[in-house]
């Protein structure tokens, strides 16, 4: 998936919000203060304490009433745990028995999951009024009637909207024989419920108003008409009902006023009876029922007075206002508005608070399937009834409101895609404000339900923008800092999305967000998979930031993601670790990151690990990060050491049909790798002789990659559409061309055509560059002294050195014409023109090189290569030494330099007056003298 906590609290009113915004004014008139005040916080008066209580989640209730005797006798206030949220915490037996002494007065409780609902009979709470479970797939018969046994004084139970597989009409036939005093039945994916059980519940539960069988397979309508007492019914989702049966005996219920078949097969006729029958029916919901609203004709007026159909064809806000003989006084949002009304009748206010909570299901189950056909729906009036939802007394409509929010914006999970239409929808109708209000609950289960959905819709850059505007990446970071993990893990996946954007990362890093995040890793276990992958991908973004990785390092992020790498097992969280790790090792040239990630204790064993997970996105992260890391000398030969060569070498091996990332990397690591010891080390001898006693000294590393087999994998890459890997590759092979063991390799392994048509046809001119810079290297005479070909290592191929050598040269020089001009190169060579030669520098030049380094090695045979009979070779040496000499170019003084060590000025200067040379050759050979002079004229200026 940091941020400040705000001082005013929404949502309590009258004498709570008083003391809190007192306690605000407080703060603000000390804070220009710099005198200290001591508080004695147990001399503070009872209400207030009792107050302060009530802000917290009931863990941190228990915790404060730890402290001192005085908040212990507070802390047990009934009124403090009179309900109980223990949906984020592991809930098992133990836990009960622990909060069983402050239960005695407990009225609601929400738990999750079937561990969750055997332990609750171990809180001793015989009071409980309302108990309401999510996540009851495993939740047994057993489980369930013990619960109602143990709470004969329950009113109200939920168990959804996930399905309760295992339940059968056994369990709830036992709910009214110990339950009596029900009032509010909700179950979810029951299979079956048979007609004894609803008549058990018609005989014994004269109170019953509220009866809900959601997505069950098989509900005995008949049966469902001896429910009298009942006055709102839902079966939405319901499949095989006989709706003429139905029909029938639903009508006469004396009692019924919302009935609730959306997602059903229901017809319009069936509709149109149940209307027209029912005396006291004034609600009927038809979302989402395709035989109805094929049938239905959008011109006619279905709704009788006082009667109101909700449907996908009508509008809802005002469809329900004219539930209501007094409509003068309500306009648009009609939950918002009866909210506010002052003269309001019970029934009325029943009927709505039923409509909130059946829309919220409905709309939440249709958002998980989010099909493109209810796009005009959502737009029109879907998401302003969900954001009306979000305002709703009733704590579990708003969570399902902000979940369905979160749900209907997603096109695809997977890869991050969402509807930019809905999300705007959302930031219209002034969505971003009212969650990033709700964040600011106390109510852990909205503040992880909110998160979610800010954290989705900051996927559209306008709502992210939005969202830090105002104000919302200081509370998410606020959030990533809670106890909760679901919380910390919604909070997470925000500052995740959010981080995209370059312009939020600095606002994320202000607002503490680093911190927090790399506090989430040590915080919570490596079976946290959720909040885990949340807070390494965030860092793994924010690390791409130079400024921020400094940070990511400083906060200890090295530490925390290699743990990460070394001890989760998540493929997920590995990948996102990974990442993290290579944008960190990124910076190499500005911090000193990528020796950090190098020298923290397991970190490149653990990378090269994970270059062998069966997940394509783990290996590709950690041969990115591999790759980064190969810029450092120390890491090359750690990675070496862990088994590095032999790892990636397999990896390329095996990419051919992966992803064109994963080939990327595999090559680029390789790239990194086959740098050598002598070839890495900056040259600093006074001569070219003492270059020629270094290049005897073959790279070790290279040599390594080759006898592994990396030739034969980085040529097929080579041979690569994609312009990314084919550049890699090629970039791999111009490193390894410069030792004569792999030149002939290449050669041999068929490594010269591919590279010939890399030369001569990529769209890259990088590639097109060092593809003909690896030519260069393997035809200026030094494989020549090699092994003959054909007889290398036992090898039985053989070929033909000079056609190879021919096509090569032939294809170098095109390559090399390309950038030049007759007319201008005319000009530049009979007066060396200032503007003629600008011109032709300009021409040539090609910007990504600029960020190539040379080691002295590799510059020293350049200048060699100025001297060589081979009039393409001096021209290429030319233009290579050219490119890396541009001013502007990343390391053209650290080139400059090394060639000034090298003597080159005097081989250059006789290159560029030489009768004999082509004239590409004396023209690049001016341009490179003028190039140096200019780098030494900064120098002396700098100085």
């Amino acid at each position: 998936m940091t941020r400040r906590v705000r001082q005013k609290v929404y949502q309590f009113k009258g004498k709570k919000e008083a003391i809190i915004r007192s306690n605000t004014e407080l703060d603000g008139g000390c804070s220009n203060s710099h005198a200290t005040y001591e508080v004695d916080w147990t001399t503070l008066p009872d209400d207030a304490v009792i107050q302060l209580f009530l802000c917290l989640n009931y863990r941190d209730r228990a915790n404060l009433s730890s402290t001192c005797r005085t908040y212990r006798q507070l802390g047990s206030s009934p009124c403090l745990w009179s309900s109980l949220d223990l949906r984020s915490c592991k809930f098992d037996i133990s836990a009960a028995k622990l909060l069983s002494s402050r239960c005695a007065n407990l009225q609601m409780l929400r738990f999750r999951g079937a561990e969750s609902a055997d332990a609750i009979i171990n809180l001793q709470a015989r009071c409980l009024r309302q108990i309401s479970g999510e996540f009851c797939l495993d939740i047994t018969d057993a489980s369930l009637s013990v619960i109602v046994a143990r709470h004969e004084m329950l009113e109200s139970l939920h168990l959804g909207p996930d399905a309760c597989q295992r339940i059968s009409s056994d369990a709830i036939k036992a709910i009214p024989n110990c339950c009596s005093k029900l009032k509010r039945l909700w179950l979810s994916g029951v299979r079956e419920v048979r007609g004894d059980a609803i008549n058990a519940l018609a005989n014994h539960c004269g109170q019953l108003v509220e009866v809900g069988f959601i997505d069950s397979e098989n509900v005995d309508e008949m049966a469902l008409g001896n429910l009298n007492s009942v006055r709102f019914l839902s079966i939405a989702g319901t499949r095989n009902l006989k709706w003429s049966s139905a029909t029938q005996v639903w009508s006469r219920l004396p009692n019924l006023v919302g009935l609730d078949v959306s997602r059903t097969d229901v017809s319009l006729s069936t509709v149109m009876r149940l209307l027209s029958t029912s005396r006291s029916l004034k609600v009927l919901l038809t979302l989402n029922c395709p035989v109805f609203e094929a049938e239905v004709d959008n011109s006619m007026m279905y709704n009788q007075k006082g009667k109101v159909i909700l449907s996908f064809f009508s509008e809802i806000f005002k469809g329900i206002a004219t539930l209501f003989a007094d409509t003068a006084e309500i306009d648009g949002d009609v939950f918002h508005c009866w909210r506010n009304l002052k003269n309001k009748n019970r029934l009325s206010d029943e009927i709505v608070n039923w409509i909130e909570w059946v829309l919220s299901h409905t709309l939440l189950r249709i958002a998980e399937n989010s099909p493109k056909k209810f796009d005009n729906f959502w737009l029109r009036q879907g998401a302003a009834l969900l954001l009306s939802l979000m305002q709703s007394a009733q704590e579990e409509v708003q969570e399902r409101a902000a979940t369905a929010i979160a749900t209907f914006v997603i096109i695809d999970d997977e890869h991050a895609t969402i509807d930019c239409l809905r999300a705007a929808a959302i930031l219209q109708h002034g969505g971003i404000g009212l969650l990033l209000d709700l964040a600011r609950s106390s109510r852990e289960g909205l503040q992880s339900e909110v998160a979610k959905a800010i954290a989705n819709l900051s996927v559209d850059s306008k709502v992210a923008k939005a969202v830090a505007e105002i104000g919302g990446i200081n509370i998410l970071a606020n959030l990533a800092r809670s106890m909760n993990r679901l919380v910390a893990e919604e909070a997470a996946g925000g500052l995740w999305n959010l981080s995209v954007g370059e312009e939020h990362k600095g606002a994320i890093a202000k607002a503490g967000g680093v911190k927090a995040l790399v506090d989430l890793i040590f915080k919570w276990p490596s079976s946290s998979d959720g909040v885990l992958e949340r807070a390494a991908g965030a860092l793994a973004n924010l690390a791409a930031d130079d400024k921020c990785s400094i940070e990511v390092a400083g906060a200890g992020g090295v530490h925390a993601l290699v743990m990460l790498t070394q001890s989760c097992k998540f493929e997920g969280v590995q990948e996102q670790a990974a990442r993290a790790l290579a944008n960190l090792a990124a910076h190499g040239d500005n911090n000193s990151n990528n020796a950090a990630v190098g020298l923290e204790v397991g970190a490149i064993q653990a990378l090269v690990q994970l270059t062998r997970s069966q997940h394509e996105g783990v290996r590709q992260e950690a041969a990115g990060a591999l790759w980064n890391l190969s810029f450092d000398d120390k890491n090359r030969e750690a990675i070496a050491a862990a088994g590095g060569v032999e790892a990636l070498v397999s990896l390329a091996q095996s990419c051919s049909g992966s992803s064109q990332g994963l080939q990327e990397r595999a090559a680029g690591a390789l790239w990194g790798l086959s740098v050598s010891e002598a070839n890495s080390k900056d040259y600093a001898s006074d001569n070219i002789l003492s270059y020629l006693s270094l290049i005897s000294c073959f790279c070790y590393f290279s040599i390594a990659i080759g006898r592994e087999g990396g030739v034969p994998p980085l040529i097929a890459l080579a041979r690569s559409v994609v312009e990314d890997v084919h550049e890699t590759a090629a970039g791999a092979l111009w490193n390894l061309a410069f030792n004569p063991s792999n030149a002939l390799r290449i050669v041999e392994d068929g490594g010269v055509p591919a590279l010939v048509h890399l030369c001569s046809s990529s769209v890259s001119k990088m590639a097109r560059f060092m593809a003909a810079l690896a030519l260069a290297y393997m035809f200026d005479g030094r494989m020549d002294d090699t092994a003959p070909l054909g007889s290398s290592e036992g090898t039985s191929k053989s070929v033909n050195l000079n056609v190879v050598r021919r096509t090569a040269f032939k294809h170098i020089g095109d390559f090399v014409r390309s950038f030049s001009d007759q007319h201008t190169f005319a000009i530049a060579a009979t007066s060396a023109a200032p503007t003629a030669l600008a011109q032709i520098t300009e021409r040539a030049r090609i910007s990504e090189a600029g960020h190539l380094r040379c080691s002295g090695s590799e510059i020293g045979r350049f200048v060699t290569m100025l001297r060589n009979p081979s009039s393409v070779l001096k021209t290429c040496a030319a233009f290579a030494l050219l490119q890396f000499t541009m001013p502007g170019g990343r390391h053209a003084m650290h080139h400059t330099i090394l060639l000034q060590d090298v003597g080159a000025p005097r081989i250059l200067r006789g290159a560029a007056a030489a009768a004999l040379s082509p004239t590409e050759a004396k023209i690049f050979a001016k341009i490179v003298l003028r190039n140096l002079e200019h780098h030494q004229m900064e120098t002396s200026v700098q100085k």
